[in-house]
């Protein structure tokens, strides 16, 4: 008889602080066609995607120039920024200031 494996977990890298983790761990950041840069709780939105760490340090790095530049290969406009500051923000991964 042969060994059982285990279900298999995805793993994915945060763009951001170069951790791996299980992919449910993450968050997803997905540059769309149509609606730009947006932040994708799903993970299921079409599209260039780059995942970050559930960190306030990791989202105060992500809302600044650079990472997730790369990591999506396209310029942030100061309106996707917005976006995603509102949502670590809102989901508590941010402080309001």
């Amino acid at each position: 008889m042969g060994k059982k494996k285990g279900k298999h977990i995805p793993q994915r890298t945060c763009v951001v602080t170069g951790e791996t983790r299980p992919k449910r761990e993450l968050v997803r950041i997905v540059r769309t066609p149509d609606d730009g840069v947006q932040v994708d709780p799903t993970g299921k939105l079409p599209g260039r995607g780059a995942y970050i760490s559930d960190t306030p340090t990791a989202w105060e790095k992500a809302t600044q120039p650079g990472a997730l530049d790369r990591a999506l290969k396209t310029r942030l406009t100061d309106a996707d920024r917005a976006r995603i500051r509102d949502y670590a923000i809102e989901h508590g991964k941010l402080d309001e200031h």
